[in-house]
């Protein structure tokens, strides 16, 4: 189990991206304006995530640990383009475990492994924007993660 930050958070920063929880495990969902981080997130809590933060994710690192939430002012709400503004129970708070990005494109069917800085950590960077099946692929992902490649 991840220890947890105090109640009144380490000192962070927040980031135009969404985020969702799966079996304890964070994932941040960064990409342009319309790139459909909103949409993603949607898919993933149909498959049982839940929703940390929509469109503005606090981060905050506790020792060698991101962890993401819901910057204070931010209603527990999701966009729901075409649709309008959903309610949404939002999970206090979770531990990053990867990086999607939409504005990214796959390397191919079994790229090398990428990584990411916040804050000085690096993260697991995930290319999501040309794969059909995303949603179906970060479940899984956040259920069991990468298997080890040669």
């Amino acid at each position: 189990m991840s220890p947890a930050p105090p109640a009144d958070g380490p000192p962070g920063t927040i980031l135009h991206a969404g985020c969702v929880a799966l079996n304890g495990r964070g994932l941040l969902i960064r990409g342009a304006a319309g790139r459909g981080k909103s949409t993603l997130a949607l898919r993933l809590m149909a498959h049982g995530a839940a929703l940390v933060a929509d469109d503005r994710t606090r981060i905050a690192r506790q020792g060698g640990i991101l962890f993401a939430s819901a910057p204070p002012t931010l209603p527990p709400l999701i966009e729901a383009r075409g649709l309008g503004l959903l309610r949404a129970d939002l999970l206090a708070q979770a531990a990053l475990a990867a990086v999607v990005d939409l504005d990214r494109a796959s390397e191919g069917r079994l790229p090398r492994p990428a990584t990411c800085d916040i804050l000085g950590l690096p993260l697991p960077l995930l290319a999501g924007g040309d794969l059909p099946h995303l949603d179906a692929m970060l479940i899984q992902y956040l259920k069991a993660g990468l298997a080890d490649t040669p």
